[in-house]
């Protein structure tokens, strides 16, 4: 058995799996480490890819938006995999230092309604027992629709599932990829696994 940078060994040889390695081949130049533990089910890999593209594609919130969704879930919830990934496309959304102080929790970088959903995430993830009809007045107050604050609060759902997955089977974060994020995104994300 493949060994990997997570607790248990990378999912056994398939067709279905082979096709996924390629494909990440082809954009990324390598395998993610996490793509190698969930191909002991890839088919959920893909559908888990298709249900993130469907809810993304239907959206009006913005890639920059969903990005600061990303980031404000992932850094809250410690997880240093994903908030490397994201930060990565948030700085080139949004530039390195605005991605950097997403990942830290500072807003000053961003425009209300960026603010309100960063706020939303972190509140999501410290305790989404806790989130109050003030948290959601705030969203509409930025002018965020009914719809937008669904879709964002099911990213945020999404995102916590595979995060929480790949923390929980001790899924490193790529040396590749944390070699591609710019220095204040990396520096920004002390804390959760290090690469490996």
């Amino acid at each position: 058995m493949e060994t990997t940078s997570a607790f248990i060994a990378a999912g056994p040889p398939s067709a279905e799996a082979q096709e996924i390695f390629e494909q990440y081949e082809a954009s990324d130049g390598y395998v993610a480490n996490y793509a190698r533990v969930w191909c002991w089910r890839p088919e959920i890999l893909t559908e888990f890819a298709a249900l993130r593209a469907k809810l993304t594609g239907g959206s009006s919130l913005s890639p920059r938006e969903i990005a600061i969704l990303t980031v404000g879930t992932a850094s809250a919830r410690g997880d240093s995999y994903c908030s490397l990934a994201w930060g990565g496309r948030l700085a080139a959304l949004a530039g390195e230092d605005t991605a950097a102080a997403a990942l830290r929790g500072d807003d000053v970088e961003l425009n209300e309604r960026e603010q309100a959903l960063l706020a939303w995430a972190r509140a999501v993830v410290a305790d989404p027992n806790a989130t109050s009809e003030r948290d959601i007045e705030r969203l509409r107050a930025a002018g965020l629709e009914e719809r937008e604050i669904f879709e964002a609060t099911a990213w945020i759902g999404l995102r916590l599932g595979f995060s929480t997955i790949n923390d929980a089977l001790g899924v490193r974060p790529d040396r590749e990829l944390a070699e591609s994020v710019p220095g204040p995104v990396r520096d920004a994300v002390a804390f959760g696994r290090v690469p490996g």
